[in-house]
Order: structure tokens, then C-alpha cells, then sequence
């Protein structure tokens, strides 16, 4: 499945958060978005996800989900969304309780997620008992589970420290590789967002507009050969957010 958002506008009250925005998510690709604080990011994100319904513009669907898809669209948050009195099965068969599955069924997707993402051997743990990074994994297998046609993450690794997240960053690129599940992927940190994207979509700051979507070089799995390139990108974007970033910021924090 593909999505087009088709001049997109919305605002909370008087507050205008994005403005003419149209673009693309492709089929099988991740795109990044990113930009000052405040231009709209997340609030696209629900848009394009269903979540949010924009005060004008249209977001249209292009093709079917893939075999097995409960649920075309899922969402992975920073805040982990766990439920504490659940073990980090029950976490995940929380997605799959309102779909019409034999128990056999259901049983054989949440083992299959808790081998993609390395929980096997922590299904019966809370998440009291796991870290930041194990807690993050549990989100995204319980996003797995119903095999979304689009998922959306919303700063996914905001939350976690510098290790955890270069951790999990690689975890998930390498379930994306086995899956090519299409994503929208939120996040303010620029090598990040190289690290992970096929294209980044560059907000201005509030009300959001594109700026430029930017192609990142591929391949994604070893790329020493192409690091200059990289650098290149990265300042690229830096280049494109760093003014209205510093402006946001500032705006921000005196109001």
C-alpha cells in the first residue's frame, strides 16, 4: 500500500500547525519526516494515519494490505503504551483480542513477533522488569503482530539512551529488511534519520510546509563506501532546518 496526502492543512483553534502539505509514502519505503519543533510533524503523522481529520486536503489509499494484515495502519509511540499489569505476552496478544483468530492462530503470531524482535525468552516478564530498549521491542512486536500494511513511528527512540537506541536502531532496520513493511518514521535527530530513511521530508516550522524531500543513498546495510555521501545528505538537511529550528526553539522557550 501507498498513501498521497493531497494539500493537507490543519490547525488546532487559532493555531495554524500545517499548510498545503502533499506528498508521497511509497510502497516499501521509509520516509523520514523531520523539522523544527512545533512545524507539525506528528500531527501529519495522525492525519495520514486516520487518527486526525485535516481541515482541508485529502489523504488517498493506493493499492490492497498484504496477506494476513488485521490492521493496515499501526502506530509505534516513545512512550512504550505498555500495559503494566501484562506480561510482555499479554502485551502483545492485546492486539490481536478483537480480531477473529483461532487461539492456535493467535499463539503462533505473538511467537512469531517475540522471535523477531529477541523476546522469546522474556514472555512472561512485566514490563517493570525489562529496560527502556526491551520495552520499546515489546512495542514493536505488538505492531507486528496484526503485519500492518503502513507503520507510523513517532520518535520511537526519543526516549531511550545513546546506547539503547544504536541498539535498537539496527534491530529494527533488520526487521524492516525481512519484512519491507512501508513506514512514516517522526524524529528530530538528523543521523538518525539518514540511517534509516530511503527519503526525508524537511518541514519549515510552524504552520509546516515541505521544504524539500531529500533522497538518502542506498544501501542501507554496509555503508562505508558511501559515507561521504551520507555526510553530505546530513549536512544538507542540517542546512535546511538549522535557522527555523534555532527560531522555533527560541520560540518556544519564551512562550
Amino acid at each position: 500500500m501507498q498513501l498521497v496526502a493531497e494539500r493537507i492543512s490543519h490547525g488546532f483553534g487559532e493555531l495554524p500547525v500545517l499548510q498545503d502539505v502533499s506528498l508521497e509514502v511509497r510502497e516499501g519505503e521509509i520516509l523520514v519526516l523531520i523539522g523544527p519543533s512545533g512545524c507539525g510533524k506528528s500531527t501529519l503523522l495522525n492525519i495520514l494515519g486516520g487518527l486526525l481529520q485535516p481541515r482541508s486536503g485529502e489523504v488517498l489509499v493506493d493499492g490492497k494490505p498484504p496477506a494476513g494484515c488485521l490492521n493496515p495502519y499501526t502506530y509505534i509511540f516513545q512512550d512504550f503504551a505498555l500495559l503494566p499489569w501484562r506480561t510482555v505476552r499479554g502485551n502483545v496478544a492485546l492486539a490481536l483480542e478483537h480480531h477473529a483468530l483461532s487461539p492456535p492462530e493467535r499463539e503462533a503470531r505473538i511467537d512469531s513477533v517475540l522471535r523477531t524482535t529477541e523476546l522469546s525468552d522474556f514472555a512472561e516478564a512485566f514490563p517493570r522488569q525489562l529496560s527502556g530498549g526491551m520495552r520499546q521491542r515489546v512495542g514493536i512486536a505488538r505492531a507486528l503482530a496484526v503485519r500492518p500494511a503502513i507503520l507510523f513511528l513517532d520518535e520511537p527512540l526519543s526516549a531511550l539512551d545513546a546506547q539503547t537506541r544504536e541498539i535498537l536502531l539496527e534491530d529494527f532496520l533488520q526487521i524492516w529488511r525481512e519484512r519491507r513493511t512501508t513506514a512514516v518514521y517522526v524524529t528530530h535527530n538528523l543521523e538518525e534519520a539518514i540511517r534509516v530513511a530511503d527519503r526525508v521530508a524537511v518541514f519549515s516550522r510552524r504552520p509546516g510546509r515541505i521544504r524539500e524531500i531529500v533522497d538518502v543513498p542506498m544501501p542501507r546495510v554496509d555503508r562505508s563506501a558511501i559515507r561521504d555521501e551520507l555526510a553530505n545528505v546530513q549536512r544538507r538537511l542540517w542546512e535546511l532546518i538549522r535557522e527555523e529550528a534555532e527560531t522555533a526553539e527560541r520560540e518556544i522557550s519564551h512562550g
